[in-house]
């Protein structure tokens, strides 16, 4: 195995807001606590082992000692869930969705990443426990993001109706996608370990949620993961004084709207990620997930005839804690109050809207987590680095535009030079001595020179373009092969982890495939990794 390392802004598949972040600008600084450097986690440590009640602890070790009833519980997991209950114990935390099979290769890089820092805390602060989580976005209700996976160019997807939160539906149906998938894979070995897989996941369990459980286990338990499904009533009721500000008093509305709208760099120059509500929660009950909203001081749920005084709603937030669902805004203040946790690692877009949250976080009086952009990975295949060596095409090269790609790979292996810059400074300089003659003569002269240069070098440009599109002609075949190979590294001009699936790894690599990740991806090291293996 080989790794080559590019800086993330590089890619070209990165938002400025997070390359800004990732390099620590200045117009950045206030939507963060503290980076996520290995020095800064000491006094992440110490801050949170002061703020986080032992109380929860007792409520967590024994919500998760229900959630895995029924599953088997590797050792390194059950020590992990061991270690919760002890005050010198932290969580790292990544979150995804119940997408199919994993969904894109990233669900795996999101976990690997999570496990990897929490190995290198360990060495850095021995005296404490780290243990890596995996929270399952089980009350999402967008059913339409998860019910497919790519294999092979090809979606898989689970037709069905859905409503209200994903973790519940019951798994009728998805034989049909093991046979479809179980018809393209063949009968090697590993293609049997991934029938294998799929079958224990989804048509051995009831539900989404303990289909997805079983999966991330059999994926990680051997590293000790820790998988934590909110949708619990005894975790949501640790949340219930956040939630009374949040419905009551619209706090997190109030201050996220200030960060919005009181650092213009984010409204201007980055955009925002997400916008709040008035109040951050759903109503979850019976196949239900709707947003609550107030009107002159009643609270209905959106879309049904559900209402209730203040009153009754501080009740039923009460009586029953498990029916209140946080959105996008409030999922990472839930998330804070229950876990120990010192660091939160996402994608780019989860790190965006996560940057809004701080002056929330500091209103609702709960410590803010380190954020950690997950690794980024490119897997090359032996015969596809063979391909790229025979091109003479560098690491580099392939992350380019698909035309920048080509016309720079044109030019360095063309016989002639289809570089017109020499061309174009010499007319610069011959210009220049007719301005110098024209502001000598009459002034009003400059604007016709400045309309003849530009005429001039629009026609060098056009006569570069032709010349190109000549050698691209003439050398035709290599063009193919050169846009062949990166297509193939970059599905739909994208990046291979937002659309391959594991099992396509799975299937050349079999059990080494995550021992793999484990040793190849630095979390810390804040740079793309390409793995040619």
């Amino acid at each position: 195995m080989e790794i080559d390392c590019l800086p993330f802004y590089k890619t070209g598949y990165f938002t400025e807001f997070i390359c800004d972040y990732l390099a620590e600008e200045p117009q950045v600084r206030n939507f963060y606590h503290r980076f996520p450097n290995l020095d800064n986690f000491e006094a992440q440590i110490a801050e949170k082992a002061t703020s986080f009640p032992d109380g929860n602890r007792e409520v967590l070790y024994e919500a998760l000692q229900k959630q895995y009833k029924g599953f088997e519980v590797t050792d390194a997991t059950r020590t992990h869930l061991k270690k919760l209950k002890e005050p010198i114990t932290f969580t790292v935390v990544t979150g995804h969705q119940l997408n199919l099979f994993t969904g894109p290769l990233y669900f795996l890089y999101k976990i690997v990443s999570t496990i990897n820092l929490t190995k290198e805390l360990k060495t850095a602060y021995p005296k404490y426990n780290f243990v890596p989580v995996y929270w399952m976005a089980t009350e999402d209700h967008d059913f339409e993001e998860i019910n497919y996976f790519n294999f092979r160019g090809k979606k898989l997807k689970w037709n069905r109706t859905a409503s209200g939160a994903v973790g519940h539906l019951d798994t009728k149906g998805l034989d049909e996608i093991f046979e479809a998938f179980s018809n393209q894979i063949g009968n090697s070995a590993n293609a049997k370990a991934l029938k294998e897989l799929f079958r224990k996941s989804y048509l051995g369990h009831n539900n989404l949620a303990e289909a997805t459980r079983y999966l991330a286990n059999e994926l990680f338990g051997k590293e000790g993961l820790v998988i934590v499904d909110g949708d619990d009533r005894n975790l949501k009721s640790l949340l219930l004084p956040y939630a009374e500000k949040d419905i009551f008093d619209q706090l997190a509305y109030k201050k996220v709207s200030e960060t919005i709208t009181g650092f213009e760099a984010l409204d201007k120059k980055y955009g925002v990620q997400v916008n709040p509500r008035e109040i951050n929660y759903f109503y979850l009950k019976d196949g239900l997930r709707e947003r609550i909203v107030e009107q002159n001081g009643a609270y209905f749920v959106n879309d049904t005839e559900i209402r209730f005084t203040k009153e009754e709603l501080q009740k039923e937030l009460k009586a029953y804690p498990e029916r209140f669902s946080p959105n996008v805004i409030a999922r990472p203040l839930y998330q804070e109050v229950i876990l120990p946790n010192l660091c939160y690692i996402g994608g780019g877009g989860e790190i965006a809207y996560w940057l809004e949250l701080k002056t929330m976080f500091e209103a609702m009086q709960v410590p803010f987590p380190v954020l950690l952009l997950r690794n980024s990975a490119l897997v090359i295949s032996d015969k596809q680095k063979g391909k790229l060596e025979k091109m003479n095409l560098s690491v580099a090269d392939i992350f380019l535009r698909q035309s920048s790609f080509i016309n720079k790979k044109i030019r360095e292996i063309s016989n002639i030079d289809i570089d017109f810059t020499p061309q174009k400074q010499y007319l610069e300089e011959q210009f220049k001595a007719m301005y110098d003659l024209a502001e000598q003569t009459d002034a009003s002269f400059l604007g016709a020179v400045k309309a003849q240069e530009v005429k001039q070098k629009k026609g060098l440009e056009n006569l570069e373009k032709r010349l190109l599109q000549a050698q691209k002609r003439k050398l035709k075949d290599h063009v193919m092969r050169m846009t062949e190979i990166q297509n193939e590294l970059f599905p739909n001009k994208s990046l291979q982890e937002r659309n391959v699936n594991f099992s396509e790894l799975y299937l050349e690599l079999g059990e080494d495939l995550i021992p793999m990740l484990l040793e190849a991806l630095k979390p810390l090291q804040l740079e793309f990794t390409v793995i040619k293996v």
